[in-house]
């Protein structure tokens, strides 16, 4: 299940970059900056969370971020959570991860769970921000499929 999660991240960062990049060419338009820096934020509290290490973050919907943030924040959120999975076992996914919400509400979910979540939560909101790109004016969207991303590191 690891490696599988680690595959999962690869794709993820794929499909974050092909987006970043339409955003930029599509003029970095507010609502898909709002959106990309809220998939972003998410990352990192969900992160935090199974660490068990405080939020660093107030909340997941950053103010007034830019394009060069979001470029610079996809990697590194791509690298830490690579070196968290890298750092766990196999055995270490089914450990009960305790968390708060940004509104102090205390929940319980299973690792795997979380980081299920975490990729689910960014191609739902990856859809979002190609939708946000479409109303501003872009005809085309990049290809995010992960068939296609399979196919693209097959070639």
């Amino acid at each position: 299940m690891k490696t599988y999660f680690l595959k999962m991240f690869n794709y993820n960062l794929f499909a974050n970059q092909q987006l970043i990049q339409a955003v930029e060419t599509g003029g970095s338009p507010a609502t898909t900056l709002k959106l990309m820096g809220h998939l972003l934020a998410a990352e990192q509290a969900w992160l935090e969370r199974c660490k068990l290490i405080p939020p660093s973050i107030p909340n997941s919907w950053p103010e007034n971020i830019t394009i060069e943030q979001c470029k610079k924040q996809v990697p590194e959120r791509y690298e830490a959570w690579v070196a968290f999975l890298n750092e766990i076992n196999e055995e270490d996914l089914n450990k009960i991860i305790p968390y708060h919400s940004f509104t102090g509400d205390y929940f319980e979910n299973q690792l795997s769970d979380i980081i299920t979540q975490v990729l689910n939560h960014g191609t739902h909101t990856r859809a979002q921000i190609g939708q946000q790109l479409k109303f501003a004016g872009t005809k085309t969207l990049p290809v995010t499929d992960y068939s296609y991303y399979l196919r693209v590191l097959n070639s």
